[in-house]
């Protein structure tokens, strides 16, 4: 699942990853721009997402992302993997990933690279065992 979070309209980005995703083969859910990370996690429960993408450049990543691991803590959905990209200063950068976002891709990141690291997560999907 892709989506834009905050109040940022700019979302040719995240359509040009949504499309790449989806040319390598993946299932991709977009859900669109001004995505609460409530919205989000709800959304990302109810699909059953292997991973969230999401995009930020509106300065606020650091409580948006916070946010949205947060809402996936409480519903025992840690295994969703978060990756975003856009505008993050590379400082801050670190720090999401010591709060425990998989990857940030910054302007002009190859779309292979992200394919690639999406295409690396594990499966939610693959860890449920059904009891026959």
């Amino acid at each position: 699942m892709v989506a834009k979070v905050g109040l940022d309209g700019h979302d040719r980005g995240v359509k040009i990853v949504a499309r790449a995703l989806r040319d390598a083969g993946m299932e991709v859910i977009y859900l669109g721009i001004h995505n609460t990370p409530k919205e989000i996690a709800s959304s990302a429960l109810q699909e059953d997402v292997d991973a969230i993408g999401l995009s930020v450049h509106s300065a606020a990543h650091m409580t948006l992302f916070g946010e949205l691991l947060d809402l996936l803590k409480k519903n025992k959905a840690r295994d969703i993997a978060v990756f975003g990209g856009g505008i993050v200063p590379q400082e801050d950068i670190h720090s999401l990933k010591r709060m425990g976002v998989k990857e940030i891709f910054t302007p002009g990141a190859p779309l292979a690279e992200i394919v690639n690291f999406v295409s690396s997560l594990p499966s939610r999907k693959r860890n449920v065992r059904l009891e026959q």
